[in-house]
């Protein structure tokens, strides 16, 4: 993307979190930001306290309602003429064992963390490919890499996401389009979302996060690891370690098969 100066950016899940983050970042670089999210109690904080920075539109979506999803984005896209950036932010987590999941659990999870991204990309690829630019950026998570106890549905959605991320991103560079993908894969962040999480590896600061993503984006880097080692490491190891000796040293030795052992947050998007 090179720069953000006079572009539209949208950020699902905007209204916490790293994504209140990037909105501040992204405004001070020069951008529109609208941000889309379910919970609206923020909204009047936001625009107090980064309106000044540039112009800043806050839309009460909810991401695994169909209806919400094509209204509004047909409503930005007559507004703006769509979007130059879009961040899939928008995320959840239950942090249960499986057999404490209820099937709500199961199905909002994966709406919120997998679909919605699918949907909301759906909804602005055809204005992007029309005016052959843009750039798309998918938030998963080193989750997505490496199973996880207490994290099994939540895992789940973000290899999903993964998968949908570099999926476009190759569709995209098969048509000739210039529309970038960016897939971005940070470890726990330090936010209300993973409250109660406790790792040998430390956890992410949310400002040091969301500034990695923003370069990232600028840059136009294809998949982003945070810390930067991850992938590399997590692939590295199940590639030539056995199962077993794989899980000792991923659970025993640097345990993350326990870092949830701990977890309260709370399944609200962050």
């Amino acid at each position: 993307m090179q720069t953000f100066q006079n572009k539209i950016a949208l950020i699902t899940g905007g209204a916490s979190g790293i994504g209140e983050i990037m909105t501040k970042l992204l405004l001070k670089k020069g951008a529109t930001v609208l941000i889309w999210d379910v919970d609206d109690r923020n909204f009047n904080r936001l625009q107090s306290s980064y309106g000044a920075l540039g112009t800043l539109a806050l839309f009460k979506v909810d991401v695994t309602d169909m209806q919400s999803i094509h209204t509004t984005a047909k409503k930005v896209i007559n507004e703006y003429n769509g979007v130059d950036l879009l961040i899939n932010n928008a995320g959840i987590i239950v942090g249960k064992y499986l057999f404490e999941h209820t099937i709500a659990d199961i199905d909002k999870t994966m709406q919120v963390n997998a679909n919605a991204p699918m949907h909301v990309t759906h909804a602005f690829i055809d204005s992007m490919m029309e005016r052959n630019s843009g750039h798309i950026c998918n938030i998963a998570s080193s989750g997505g890499l490496l199973a996880n106890p207490k994290m099994s549905v939540y895992v789940a959605s973000k290899w999903s996401l993964i998968g949908f991320s570099e999926s476009v991103r190759l569709e995209m560079e098969q048509l000739n389009k210039n529309i970038k993908v960016t897939t971005v894969m940070p470890y726990y962040i330090h936010t209300g979302m993973f409250k109660g999480v406790r790792s040998k590896i430390p956890i992410l600061d949310p400002e040091a996060t969301a500034l990695t993503i923003i370069k990232a984006i600028e840059k136009n880097k294809k998949m982003v690891t945070i810390p930067g080692y991850m992938y590399r490491l997590i692939r590295f190891a199940q590639a030539i370690l056995p199962i077993t000796i794989f899980d000792w040293l991923t659970g025993k030795v640097l345990g993350v098969y326990h870092t949830m052992e701990h977890f309260t947050g709370r399944p609200t998007r962050d």
